[in-house]
């Protein structure tokens, strides 16, 4: 029996509030690990929010998802993050100056697509925006450049670590010795992003009791639609954490 969709708009482990826009489409990547896109993320990653997702075949090659990036929660992210960039002058504020440049990077990625990367020919193209998108920021471009590629570059890992997962899980999570036959992809799509964002999130952690007792306790916000219980999606969410075991150092966790 199914259940009404929970809100999909705070972020699984800090809760942070945000909002449903329905935005740009990105695609599968075929067989990519997720492990692979997690170990090359260098930093860690957000959560998309938005529309319904329909049902993935293999890696979804070619599907439209109509998912985007939490702005809200990209924005508070940035909020306690940018006094720790190199490019940070204490002579500007975040509100007012910062802000607009970490959220034009945000929608410069939206607006190239998946595939996109940061070139001298996608920088000509964002400086030549920044005039219009800045608003009330007194950052010039030069001063706002690195701000808007950190935000660009934030986005597009996001997006390519839940690509590769989707892809990558779609093919193999009836195979899963925790895979029960009572729920579809859907179900078990929300554990292996949940996973693979906690890793991405909290580097540096092993999967132990505790670490186990935050991430039952923000299941409740990461599951969506899922009618998988923290029980029946724990595995799964373990799946994806160790999924990156090959290129994040051993944990030392042994499963139960």
């Amino acid at each position: 029996m199914s259940k009404e969709p929970r809100d999909l708009n705070r972020d699984p482990i800090t809760g942070a509030p945000g909002s449903h826009p329905v935005g740009v489409g990105v695609g599968g990547t075929g067989g990519a690990v997720a492990g692979a896109a997690v170990g090359s993320l260098l930093g860690p990653i957000g959560t998309l929010v938005g529309g319904a997702v329909g049902a993935l075949a293999g890696a979804a090659a070619g599907k439209n998802v109509a998912e985007r990036l939490d702005p809200t929660a990209e924005a508070e992210y940035w909020r306690t993050e940018y006094a720790n960039r190199p490019y940070n002058d204490p002579g500007f504020d975040y509100d007012s100056d910062y802000a607009p440049a970490y959220r034009y990077g945000l929608d410069v990625r939206e607006q190239s697509g998946a595939g996109q990367r940061w070139d001298a020919s996608l920088e000509a193209r964002a400086r030549s925006g920044w005039e219009q998108a800045r608003g009330g920021s007194r950052l010039t471009w030069e001063q706002a450049r690195d701000a808007v590629r950190d935000a660009f570059e934030r986005s597009d890992r996001t997006y390519r670590a839940y690509e590769a997962t989707d892809g990558y899980y779609a093919d193999q999570y009836e195979a899963a010795d925790y895979y029960l036959s009572d729920y579809d992809y859907e179900d078990y799509r929300p554990a292996y992003r949940y996973g693979t964002y906690a890793r991405s999130n909290l580097h540096g952690r092993v999967w132990d009791a505790e670490l186990e007792q935050e991430l039952e306790r923000g299941w409740e916000s990461a599951r969506g639609s899922s009618r998988l219980d923290w029980e029946d999606a724990r595995d799964a969410v373990w799946d994806a954490w160790h999924g990156a075991e090959r290129l994040f150092p051993d944990d030392g966790y042994t499963r139960r």
